[in-house]
């Protein structure tokens, strides 16, 4: 290998082992262009209006200022209510159901209990799974300056983004040969035009299931409505793993409550998400590149396991994006055109 050659490899192993060090910081700045990107749709739209695009860029952030705002100051009053309530019901619920499972254990037999051992441990990791959530309730108020340092440096780079779209994208675009710039660009239009797509069925499908959520949890009367249904919206960005964790709360309350309440809990969070799988979603994700589901999850577990909670919840865009440039670039421009 010549010299040259072996300082082109210390180079690339070198940038490699900084891009890994700096891979939550990548991860951020990717979600500020996701966000930029969509936000910059409105932007667009109000310059249709002639409103020069500095003031449309403030109409627009002030918008989606407001609009949370006004959400915190109406749900966060409750939300915080019924959190002080959920520590003080969960233990409560955890008592009850080990209380009826020494009663199980009592009632039956033991060549039956034998082949459900488990059945044993089954309030023991429940108390270990709330302790540990207690536990580091204090390790996440500790940290909870980094997070609003981190929320600040993704507002800065996103309304960065925003105010001059077309030099950065065009920086970008410089990065590839001359001869295949404009083909970057047309790429860079159905990665935007995809993600938008997506956020906008996600946002529907997270009202939706929170809505219905909220509504079966009232029927029912489940302890702690809006916040279990406001976590069954959010965690409904997350496909595949997300549903099934938002059920984990109510059916634990249902259950220190009236255990029939949770058989009933569990067959609406099912029916809800069969209806938003096959009803709401195809119409919410009709601009979306379509997902394979197992894709979906492995992309949640292998992001997840490199960039952490943050990987997980960004894992549906990064795969979008990536798709996109499979099929244009890998797909079309190479394997499509390939010559025996």
């Amino acid at each position: 290998m010549r010299f040259g050659q072996c300082i082109s490899l210390l180079a690339i192993v070198i940038s490699l082992y900084i891009l890994w060090q700096i891979r939550q910081i990548i991860l951020i700045v990717f979600a500020s262009v996701t966000l930029a990107t969509v936000l910059n749709q409105l932007v667009i739209f109000l310059q249709r209006f002639r409103i020069k695009r500095s003031i449309a860029i403030f109409i627009s952030i002030t918008l989606v200022g407001l609009i949370l705002g006004g959400f915190s100051a109406l749900i966060l009053p409750r939300i915080t209510q019924q959190l002080q309530q959920f520590s003080y019901l969960m233990p409560m619920a955890l008592e009850r159901i080990r209380l009826w499972n020494d009663w199980l254990l009592r009632v039956i037999p033991n060549n039956v209990l034998e082949n459900i051992r488990d059945l044993r441990y089954l309030t023991q990791n429940l108390e270990v799974w709330l302790n540990q959530i207690l536990n580091n309730f204090f390790f996440l108020l500790t940290r909870s300056l980094n997070v609003i340092l981190g929320l600040l440096f993704f507002v800065a780079l996103t309304i960065m983004f925003m105010a001059n779209t077309s030099s950065y994208r065009r920086g970008f675009i410089l990065l590839f040969p001359a001869f295949y710039r404009q083909r970057v660009d047309e790429i860079m239009n159905k990665c935007a035009y995809s993600l938008v797509g997506w956020i906008k069925g996600t946002l529907i499908t997270m009202l939706f299931i929170a809505v219905a959520s909220y509504i079966g949890l009232i029927i029912f009367q489940v302890p702690l409505p809006l916040v279990n249904a406001l976590l069954a919206g959010f965690l409904e960005f997350i496909p595949n793993i997300g549903p099934t964790l938002s059920a984990i709360p109510p059916v634990i309350l249902a259950l220190g409550d009236e255990p029939w309440k949770a058989v009933f809990i569990v067959l609406w969070y099912v029916a809800i998400q069969q209806l938003e799988s096959f009803v709401v979603l195809p119409l919410a994700m009709r601009s979306q590149v379509s997902l394979l589901p197992a894709v979906t999850l492995l992309s949640i577990v292998i992001f997840g396991s490199i960039f952490g909670f943050l990987g997980v919840f960004l894992a549906v865009p990064l795969v979008i994006v990536l798709q996109v440039w499979i099929q244009e670039v890998l797909v079309k421009d190479v394997l499509n055109k390939w010559d025996n």
